[in-house]
Parts: structure tokens; C-alpha cells; sequence
């Protein structure tokens, strides 16, 4: 199994910036993706981005590419999101996620894909 562990959040002002991380333990060599996901409240969970664990493209949900930036650092098994221009739109839990499946459409950035969820860090942008 994996588990997946955030940090990062905060509180900020609209423009500003934040860095989650996601620290993932345990069987990390078995994942294809890791990726983020937000939820705010009363609204559906968004993808956000996702990037493969052992290489390829990473992909960005329309509302955030430009922004946002997922990386992963192979030797710390962790994946962060780099977020600037932050807006109040952007307010969300936003939750670290990890596959093991090896079919999947990571473009379409879809929580169903994903079978390992850390338990999110808040988000706040304020106006």
C-alpha cells in the first residue's frame, strides 16, 4: 500500500503564492501517477495536475496551467505543486493523490483513476 501525507497549506492574499508537498511512503515504486486534486465546499472535486512517477508529460487542469507547477523529486518520493498568481477561486482542500492502475487517462485528470488519497491540506486565498 501507499500512503500519502500533505503539507503546504496556508492562508494568502490574492497574487500570492504557495508550495504544497506531498510525502508518499510505502510501496511508491508500484504508482504509474501521482497528482493533486481541490475541492472546495459545495462544489465538485477538481483535478488539478498529475505527473507520471517514472517519466512523461505532466498534465494541468485549463484553470490552473500558466500557474501551477507539479514536480516530483524521486530520491525524497515526494510531489509538490508550486502555485502562483493564487486567486480566491483557487480556496480548496486540496488532496494528494496516487495510482497504482496501469490503465489510465491522466489528461482527463479523473479521481476515479486514482485508488490512494492523503487526507488534504487547506487552501485559503482571500480578496
Amino acid at each position: 500500500q501507499v500512503q500519502l501525507t500533505e503539507s503546504g497549506g496556508g492562508s494568502v492574499q490574492t497574487g500570492g503564492s504557495l508550495r504544497l508537498s506531498c510525502e508518499a511512503s510505502g510501496a511508491t515504486y508500484s504508482t504509474s501517477f501521482m497528482a493533486w486534486f481541490r475541492q472546495a465546499p459545495g462544489k465538485k472535486r477538481e483535478g488539478v495536475a498529475t505527473i507520471p512517477t517514472y517519466g512523461g508529460m505532466a498534465y494541468y487542469a485549463d484553470s490552473v496551467k500558466g500557474r501551477f507547477t507539479i514536480s516530483r523529486d524521486t530520491a525524497k518520493n515526494t510531489v509538490d505543486l508550486q502555485m502562483h498568481d493564487l486567486r480566491p477561486e483557487d480556496s480548496a482542500m486540496y488532496y494528494c493523490a496516487a495510482t497504482t492502475f496501469l490503465a489510465s487517462q491522466p489528461q482527463q485528470l479523473l479521481g476515479e483513476e486514482y485508488n490512494y488519497w492523503g487526507r488534504g491540506t487547506r487552501v485559503t486565498v482571500s480578496s
